[in-house]
């Protein structure tokens, strides 16, 4: 495995830098990076002390300043160690200054202020702890978006993500000859959702999941021929309903969210249509 040092450099949370340098090292197999998160930077003292650990710990930097004079003196310093220095939304900024004619704000932390769309986010995360694994079935009306899948197949991550996202997300688990709730069939707002699986990738997912919690005993949920008929089950119980379904089997978390996000604009796009 190769390592290096990632030094992300940030004037407000750290969040926008941290996901952009992930999303850009799963690019680059087996190599591991060590990372030194530097938060609120908003001062040349601050930034001073960030620059001083470049000597000890010399390496990549990643930032996300909005004040020109820090900029200049972040690339300055590492220019002159012969250092990467790489501004994640400065060319964004540009571009979009330029296609607006606006100057940007340069306020750092301006992204989490609290504006009424960061209280719609913390009502939808609320929302979706309170309806997961088929809690308070009873107002599934009120969600924006259900999800309906067998054990395991990442509904409670997904739910939260969209939450994220400020969606009202709740999901409900389908177990084979159990019953689902009356009212899931009924919904006339929020957007229902099936998620399926790859049989093999199921079953190694469950039995990762009872060799952690100390259960090795052999039962239907991890049994083949039992795992298959309740994959088969769900699958025809979306076909049934209309449902779209989307397969996990080789979708991370935010891809299964955002094309579920996809699915909602397009049904209230064509309600709207008529």
């Amino acid at each position: 495995m190769k390592t290096f040092h990632l030094h992300l450099v940030s004037d407000s949370t750290g969040e926008t830098v941290s996901s952009v340098s992930r999303a850009a090292l799963v690019q680059f197999e087996d190599v591991v990076p060590s990372e030194h998160i530097w938060s609120l930077v908003r001062t040349k003292g601050q930034l001073e002390k960030m620059i001083k650990s470049l000597d000890e710990f010399p390496g990549v930097v990643m930032f996300t300043l909005v004040d020109e004079q820090l900029r200049r003196m972040l690339r300055q310093e590492c220019q002159k160690r012969h250092l990467p220095c790489i501004p994640v939304l400065g060319p964004v900024i540009r571009e979009l200054s330029s296609y607006l004619n606006e100057e940007a704000s340069s306020r750092p932390g301006q992204q989490h202020e609290l504006s009424a769309d960061y209280f719609n986010r913390v009502d939808a995360i609320n929302f979706a702890m309170a309806h997961d694994d088929g809690q308070m079935h009873w107002n599934l009306e009120e969600a924006d978006i259900v999800i309906v899948g067998v054990s395991r197949t990442s509904k409670s991550p997904t739910c939260i993500y969209l939450a994220n996202r400020g969606q009202k997300a709740a999901n409900v688990p389908f177990v084979h000859h159990i019953p689902l709730p009356e009212n899931l069939f009924t919904l006339k707002d929020p957007l229902v959702v099936g998620l399926t699986i790859d049989l093999d990738r199921l079953l190694q997912i469950r039995k990762t999941r009872l060799l952690s919690l100390n259960q090795e005993e052999e039962t239907n949920y991890i049994d083949s021929e039992e795992v298959k008929k309740e994959i088969d089950a769900s699958r025809k119980l979306y076909r049934q309903h209309g449902w779209p379904v989307i397969d996990v089997t080789r979708r991370s978390v935010e891809e299964t969210a955002a094309l579920i996000i996809q699915y909602r604009q397009r049904q209230l796009e064509k309600r709207k249509s008529g």
